[in-house]
C-alpha cells in the first residue's frame, strides 16, 4: 500500500512543532521511516531534534538527497484563526493548519515518494532524508548539524533537493537555483547630550545617524548580475529611546537589513557599511560603531543536470516549465550548497506564515508525483 502524502501531512500539521519544540513529528516520521527500511538517526543538537535517515548502502551507486523543516513559526493570536491552527481541517478542498504550505506537505510529499520508491523500484543506490527542527529558527543546530554529523560519519549526498514551498502563484512555475545572501548591520552613533535649546552645546547624534541611513537607503549597491536581481538594503529600525523632547540624546541606533547577489559578500558589505559610517564620522565628530550578523553569503546552482531533472519532473506532472529563480529570503539551502549541489523546488507558497495558513490538496498529491518522478529519473 502506498503512503497517502496527504494524511501524512495532516499527521505532522497536527504535531504543534513550532520552533524548537519537537512536536511529535520527527517521531512520526522516524517511525514511518524505519517501517520501510530506512536507517534513521536522531542529529539532535542544542535544543533542536533533527532526523537522518537513509535507505541502501550508500557505497555503490548516487545518493539523492531530500532536506527539509518540521518546524513551523508560532500561530499568532488563535482568534484570528477561523481553523485550528493544528488540525489540518480540509475545507473546499484546502487543507488548513501552520506548516501546511511551509513546509509539512513538502515533507509528506518527498517521505511519501521515497518510500513508495524504493519498495517498487529498489534503486541502485541510496536516497537520504535530511529532516530539521531548526529552519525557523537560529539556524544553527539543525541542518548545519545535520551535515556536521554526516561529515563525521562518512555519510555523502550527491544532489539535493529542498522541499521549500517556491511557486508564487502557480504549481510547478518556479524553482530556485540559488538564494541571496542576507545580513543585518547594528549601528549605534555616540554623540554629546545636551539641552534642545543650546544645540550648539551638543554634538547630536540623531543628525548623524539620520545622514547615515539616508546615504544607505539611498545607494544602489548594484544593478544585479546574471542570475540575480539587483541586491537591497532596508532600514528596519530607527532609536533612541528618548522619552525627553527638550533633551538631545547621547545615543542612537539603527538597523538594516541587506539582501544581495553574488556580487557581494557579508564582508565586502560589512566593509562598506563600515567605510560609510566612517565618512558621517568624519563629518560630525559623532562616534559610530557597527555589530554584523551574517544569516548567509549568496549561492547559485549553475543550471545543469540537477536543474533540467527537476524542470522535466515538474514539466511532466503539471504542464508548467519552471523558472529558474535565486529570488526570495533565505532558507537551509544555503548551508546545503557547501556540501553538494542543490535546487529547491516545492508547491505554491502564498500563505505561509499567514493566519488561516493552507495548501490546496490536490498540489500534495501533485508535489509527490513529481517527487517520485525525480527519483525515477535520477536512478534510471
Amino acid at each position: 500500500m502506498s503512503v497517502d502524502a496527504v494524511k501524512l501531512t495532516a499527521d505532522l500539521v497536527r504535531c504543534a512543532s513550532v520552533t524548537p519544540i519537537e512536536g511529535g513529528a520527527l517521531v512520526l516520521l522516524d517511525n514511518l521511516l524505519s517501517e520501510a527500511g530506512f536507517v534513521t538517526t536522531r542529529v539532535d543538537r542544542g535544543k533542536v531534534s533533527n532526523l537522518f535517515a537513509r535507505w541502501g548502502e550508500g557505497k555503490n551507486g548516487r545518493t539523492f538527497g531530500f532536506n527539509g523543516h518540521t518546524d513551523v513559526v508560532p500561530i499568532g493570536n488563535p482568534e484570528d484563526w477561523t481553523q485550528d491552527p493544528f488540525g489540518a481541517e480540509i475545507i473546499d478542498g484546502f487543507m488548513y493548519g501552520r506548516g501546511t504550505t511551509d513546509m509539512k506537505s513538502g515533507v509528506a510529499a518527498f517521505a511519501a515518494a521515497a518510500i513508495d520508491f524504493v519498495k517498487n523500484t529498489p534503486p541502485d543506490g541510496s536516497i537520504v532524508l535530511a529532516i530539521t527542527g531548526d529552519e525557523e529558527g537560529d539556524a544553527v543546530d539543525g541542518t548545519v548539524a545535520i551535515l556536521d554529523w554526516m561529515d563525521s560519519h562518512g555519510e555523502r549526498i550527491d544532489h539535493c533537493l529542498v522541499g521549500e514551498p517556491t511557486s508564487p502563484n502557480v504549481m510547478g512555475e518556479m524553482m530556485k537555483i540559488g538564494r541571496r545572501g542576507s545580513m543585518t548591520g547594528f549601528f549605534e552613533a555616540r554623540g554629546v547630550q545636551g539641552h534642545s535649546a543650546y544645540p550648539h552645546r551638543a554634538n547630536n547624534p540623531v543628525h548623524a545617524m539620520g545622514q547615515l541611513v539616508a546615504a544607505l537607503a539611498s545607494a544602489a549597491l548594484d544593478a544585479g548580475t546574471a542570475h540575480f536581481d539587483p541586491s537591497t538594503l532596508a532600514v528596519t529600525t530607527f532609536d533612541t529611546g528618548n522619552p525627553a523632547t527638550n533633551v538631545i540624546p547621547a545615543s542612537c541606533k539603527a538597523t538594516v537589513n541587506i539582501r544581495f547577489n553574488d556580487s557581494h559578500s557579508g564582508a565586502s558589505l560589512t566593509g562598506w557599511l563600515k567605510a560609510q559610517a566612517a565618512g558621517i564620522s568624519a563629518a560630525t565628530g559623532v562616534d559610530f560603531s557597527l555589530k554584523v550578523k551574517i544569516s548567509g553569503e549568496s549561492f547559485f546552482t549553475p543550471p545543469g543536470e540537477l536543474s533540467s531533472l527537476v524542470a522535466k519532473a515538474v514539466e511532466a506532472q503539471t504542464g508548467v516549465v519552471p523558472e529558474m529563480s535565486t529570488s526570495g529570503g533565505t532558507s537551509d539551502a544555503r548551508f546545503v550548497k557547501s556540501h553538494c549541489p542543490v535546487v529547491e523546488f516545492g508547491l505554491v507558497g502564498k500563505t505561509m506564515h499567514q493566519v488561516d495558513e493552507r495548501v490546496e490538496v490536490v498540489q500534495i498529491g501533485q508535489l509527490k508525483a513529481i517527487y517520485t518522478q525525480i527519483l525515477r529519473d535520477y536512478f534510471a
